[in-house]
C-alpha cells in the first residue's frame, strides 16, 4: 500500500511540475511532503524527498514556461 502512495505522491510532483509556475510547484511539494510524512516509512520518505529535490533542480522547457506566463 504504501508503495502506491510513493508512487501517487510522485506522480502529484511531476505533475504540478508541468501545470505550475515554480513558486507554487514548490509549496506543492513541500505540501506532498508534510502530508507524505506521516504515511511512508523513512526509507520512502527519503526517496520522495530526493525525488522532489531533483525535480526542482529541473528547469521547465521554454514553451511550457511561456504557457504557464501567458495563463497569469
Amino acid at each position: 500500500m504504501s508503495e502506491q502512495i510513493l508512487k501517487a505522491c510522485k506522480e502529484l510532483i511531476d505533475d504540478a511540475k508541468i501545470g505550475c509556475a515554480d513558486l507554487v510547484f514548490k509549496d506543492l511539494c513541500l505540501e506532498v511532503l508534510s502530508r507524505a510524512r506521516h504515511v511512508l516509512s523513512d526509507k520512502q520518505f527519503n526517496q520522495l524527498v530526493a525525488y522532489a529535490a531533483d525535480k526542482m533542480k529541473e528547469k521547465i522547457p521554454f514553451e511550457v514556461q511561456a504557457e504557464l506566463t501567458i495563463q497569469r
